[in-house]
């Protein structure tokens, strides 16, 4: 994860702050629907839509946090779906499903606190560049 100051840029704060709300949509997503990821995903698409007519920053980092839900959304979504299976009968808790649900818990914990602070250097003006994410974010939100 690195940290660019956009010395360069001249944005106010209420770029700053819908930038930064961008990442807060999935964690204010996690207090209605924790065992549903769809929910989170759901919550960031939609801030999403909402502000990708916007400046270059805010639709930035609105497409970096929409990838991160997209991805947590994949993982989590493939951890419900074997756990379904398990329950009902047509599946075995083995230890590859035990190893894939503590992954997953580490993934979203990990997750959550990222969220937090990167939503937090953002509303401070900072671009966080996440691994993975930020050149498909480059890739996806050209000026």
């Amino acid at each position: 994860m690195n940290t660019i100051k956009n010395e360069n840029y001249f944005f106010n704060e209420a770029e700053y702050e819908q930038a930064s709300n961008s990442y807060l949509m999935s964690v204010v997503a996690i207090i209605g629907g924790l065992p549903l990821p769809i929910f989170n995903l759901l919550a960031t698409l939609i801030f999403y839509f909402y502000n990708r007519k916007k400046s270059h920053f805010i639709r930035w980092h609105c497409t970096q946090a929409l990838l991160m839900q997209l991805f947590l959304f994949i993982i989590n979504s493939i951890n419900i779906s074997w756990t379904i299976r398990i329950v009902f009968g047509s599946a075995q808790l083995t230890n590859s499903y035990i190893a894939y649900l503590i992954c997953v818990v580490i993934f979203n914990i990990v997750d959550l606190f990222i969220t937090i602070k990167v939503a937090s250097k953002v509303r401070n003006g900072a671009t966080i560049n996440l691994w993975f994410f930020t050149e498909l974010t480059h890739l996806i939100c050209k000026k």
